[in-house]
């Protein structure tokens, strides 16, 4: 998973991009990640509900929701 995008929770904006940077594996109580403002964080996870991955930025904007890549709730408002 290292590298991939994600969408965190969070309080004041709903969700916030970020990337992977330590791979992930089963078991892990935190995923690494860096929000999009360089902030590194140790974002706690439950291994049965891994944040949602975020769509490749060429489908941002993209008219047909059907389109993307990947559906979900931080997908539709992003886009």
């Amino acid at each position: 998973l290292q590298y991939n995008r994600v969408w965190i929770p969070d309080n004041e904006e709903v969700w916030q991009s970020a990337e992977i940077t330590k791979n992930y594996r089963a078991g892990d109580r935190f995923l690494h990640v860096q929000l999009e403002d360089g902030t590194e964080l140790n974002f706690p996870v439950d291994p049965a509900a891994l944040p949602p991955l975020r769509n490749p930025d060429i489908l941002v904007g993209e008219n047909d929701l059907t389109a993307l890549s990947y559906l979900h709730e931080p997908a539709v408002l992003h886009n």
